[in-house]
């Protein structure tokens, strides 16, 4: 006769956690609060991407049309000043003055030039004023000068300099600012996740000691694995939302040119969803310790209230310093949970390496460890104890 085969506590563990976090995943991805608010979340990130790129775009893109006599040396010489001032001027032709005038009502035209004079709808745009400007006065010089017999090829050959050379001291300039754009809208993107999320956990917990439903499945599950199944489920979730985040975004700013979809730019999203998975895990211990200790949702407000000014001082230290590369950024960027915001943006702003990246992050589940010991040992004390608030010390006291 052999004896039943024993299970190992470690994996009845971890058993129950997946139990646990399945339900956690699948009850809340079903909910339409949520998918509404994702939903939302996705038409809000697509406008910040495509308004600005519609405001911005066609800034330097102009469609113009010459008249008179000279209508072909100008449109050969606008097109040789464009390309100076880095601009797109497009030559269109009408059959008359009235049928170019008539475009430029319509708005199919920005500008017809003929007869000494520039033909807008309302106001000339500065830089296309330079070009043309600059066009006629060349023609103009040039007829001047063939009337007195000059040559005019030698008068422009012996004018003609090249333009200075630009010498970038920080060449890396632009890429750097766009990668730090991709990272303050990740850090936003990460605060709100984070605040959404643990608040989420701490509602749950306060939902199941209230309505004592939380007797029943500590009678199934241990109370260290319904602790980690919840904070797993809610954060997996979480996760995703913030993936899905990250690939609509950068991809549509991609589609319209705002930014160049290289790997520069996707280390601080990237970046972005690795703080995600330690600042929600350090957060969410915290929210879920003192959630245990109320038994109603109107008290939970009290008692998360350092947890939730800790999370926006760190948002506001990320967005407001965090930029500059200071040395008190710098350093706080190494002290959890503010690391959690600090690294991404110190990142994109070339002020800190990836060495410097997994170091934080190794300080950061270092802190987590101790953390998770502490929350689970303060959530097994006080989640049973109904009535009034649970003090701290009470929830740290021994186990019975």
């Amino acid at each position: 006769m052999t004896s039943p085969r024993r299970t190992d506590p470690t994996q009845r563990f971890w058993t129950a956690v997946h139990l646990v976090a399945r339900r956690e995943f699948t009850e809340r991805i079903r909910d339409r609060g949520f998918l509404v608010s994702v939903a939302v979340m996705l038409v809000v990130l697509l406008a910040a991407v495509a308004i600005p790129a519609a405001i911005g775009g066609g800034d330097d893109e102009y469609d113009v049309a010459f008249g008179g006599p000279q209508q072909t040396r100008l449109a050969e010489v606008a097109g040789g000043q464009a390309a100076l001032l880095d601009t797109d001027v497009t030559v269109r032709s009408y059959a008359d003055d009235a049928a170019a005038e008539k475009a430029v009502e319509d708005g199919d035209l920005d500008a017809y030039v003929a007869d000494g004079r520039i033909v807008v709808h309302r106001e000339l745009p500065n830089r296309l004023a330079a070009v043309l400007q600059s066009a006629y006065a060349t023609v103009e010089r040039d007829n001047r000068l063939a009337a007195q017999g000059i040559d005019a090829a030698a008068v422009d050959a012996a004018t003609h300099v090249q333009p200075l050379a630009e010498h970038k001291l920080d060449p890396d300039a632009d890429e750097r600012t766009a990668r730090q754009g991709i990272a303050i809208v990740g850090v936003i993107a990460l605060y709100g996740m984070l605040m959404l999320f643990c608040v989420w956990v701490a509602n749950g917990v306060v939902e199941e000691k209230s309505s004592r439903i939380v007797e029943i499945l500590l009678a199934a599950v241990p109370a260290r694995a319904l602790l980690t199944g919840k904070i797993i489920g809610i954060g997996l979730l979480g996760l995703a939302q913030m993936v899905l985040t990250a690939v609509v975004g950068l991809a549509a700013a991609s589609a319209l040119g705002t930014i160049d979809l290289t790997g520069s730019m996707v280390y601080p999203a990237a970046l972005v969803l690795v703080w995600f998975v330690i600042g929600y895990a350090i957060y969410a211990c915290m929210f879920a310790a003192a959630a245990a200790r109320v038994s109603r949702l109107e008290d939970l407000q009290n008692v998360i209230t350092p947890m939730t000014s800790l999370l926006i001082a760190s948002f506001f230290v990320a967005i407001f310093f965090g930029q500059s590369g200071g040395t008190a950024a710098q350093v706080l960027a190494y002290v959890p949970p503010f690391s959690a915001m600090l690294q991404p943006v110190l990142t994109a702003g070339d002020d800190l390496a990836v060495w410097q990246n997994l170091a934080a992050a190794a300080i950061a589940l270092v802190a987590l460890v101790g953390l998770v010991r502490v929350a689970a040992r303060m959530y097994e004390n006080a989640v049973l104890r109904t009535g009034g608030k649970v003090s701290v010390k009470d929830a740290w006291g021994a186990r019975s």
